[in-house]
């Protein structure tokens, strides 16, 4: 009985030790298992990398490629001039300091977001359609203005093929008016049809548009809301003039006026918070300064993740008086990216692309008026 017993005890042994192995997991099996939880893990990897790709839209331009056989931007400058050409990694915060040749960004400063002037310059033609007098945007129809911006910006992809340039129109959106108006903020509005009708001129040619803005007594921000239903579109930024600004007793166009840069710095975030809820492309703001106290408080400047701010020199005369200027108001005392505007009939003399993208720091957005 006793030698049953344990013979009884031992099968069941066995038994159960087969049944374990049975319902344990062969190592091919964990291996499987293991495949499949790293499968879902990239998925779930590849599906969050799609979504911060189509949380950064691409940008809606097409950039004109340097001609065939343009030399790079070093060959053209003299021996004294490619010596400035290294990255100024090590510059710091000294304002007063150079950049190197063609370098955008103002000494010292960054551009997190993936705006246009991050990699590119844009040239601009600057006015309104009803009007030869204020600039060429209105001196041409809009076929022949748009390939006469193109031959423009072609020029400054080949003066320096480093940062292709993007054509963009400036179309003056708010009129400053010299008489009070219905409303009495000595502005009036471009007509919606003008402005589709070049909406559509920039977007059917993969350029941009800069809606500008010349305030009169009115307040950033409410002439900011008056265009934002184009603001919505891909492909269109905001300019701000600031000497069109007035307050009590003054009249546009016969005193200069002036902007205090936290207003302007509520139309920096109001369109980063557009771009963001809309899941726009990251845009720009270009503000114009004109004389020194068209701008105050420029500590107040502070560009965003998704909009891009540049100052825009824009004063007409002595091409030796306005790059002084331009060091000034840009080199000195703006935080990120500079502009500069040439007036075709006032400057002296017009300067050409190559000058122009010499000047300290290189300008990210040309204007011609």
């Amino acid at each position: 009985m006793k030698n049953l017993s344990s013979l009884f005890f031992v099968v069941s042994v066995i038994f159960l030790m087969a049944a374990c192995s049975d319902s344990s997991p062969t190592t091919s099996e964990e291996d499987k298992k293991k495949s499949e939880a790293e499968q879902e893990h990239n998925a779930v990897d590849k599906s969050r990398d799609q979504e911060k790709e189509d949380s950064n839209p691409i940008q809606p331009f097409k950039a004109l490629k340097p001609s065939d056989g343009t030399k790079p931007l070093k060959e053209k400058l003299s021996k004294e001039e490619q010596e400035k050409m290294p990255a100024a990694e090590s510059y710091g915060n000294d304002r007063t300091r150079s950049v190197p040749v063609g370098q955008t960004l103002v000494n010292g400063a960054e551009d997190p977001s993936d705006g246009p002037l991050k990699n590119n310059r844009i040239v601009a033609f600057y006015g309104h359609p009803n009007s030869a007098n204020m600039g060429i945007l209105g001196e041409m129809e809009p076929e022949a203005l748009m390939k006469k911006l193109k031959e423009q910006t072609q020029s400054y992809s080949d003066a320096d093929p480093s940062k292709p340039a993007i054509p963009a129109i400036e179309l003056i959106t708010t009129v400053a008016q010299r008489s009070p108006g219905p409303e009495g903020k000595y502005y009036r509005m471009t007509p919606e049809d003008d402005i589709e009708k070049y909406a559509k001129l920039a977007r059917e040619n993969n350029a941009l548009l800069l809606l500008d803005v010349q305030l009169g007594k009115d307040s950033v921000m409410n002439q900011v809301k008056l265009i934002e239903k184009w603001l919505k579109y891909p492909y269109v930024h905001l300019a701000i003039d600031t000497e069109f600004h007035v307050g009590e007793g003054e009249t546009p166009g016969m005193d200069l006026g002036q902007v205090d840069w936290a207003e302007v710095q509520k139309a920096v975030e109001y369109l980063s918070k557009l771009v963001e809820e809309n899941n726009l492309p990251d845009k720009f703001v270009l503000v114009h300064q004109f004389t020194d106290k068209a701008i105050t408080n420029k500590a107040a400047i502070k560009p965003t993740n998704n909009v891009e701010v540049v100052l825009n020199y824009d004063g007409w005369g002595p091409a030796s008086t306005k790059q002084s200027l331009y060091r000034k108001f840009v080199r000195n005392e703006t935080s990120q990216y500079g502009g500069f505007k040439i007036f075709l009939k006032k400057d002296e003399p017009v300067m050409k692309p190559l000058d122009v993208i010499k000047l300290d720091p290189s300008p990210a957005i040309i204007n011609y008026q």
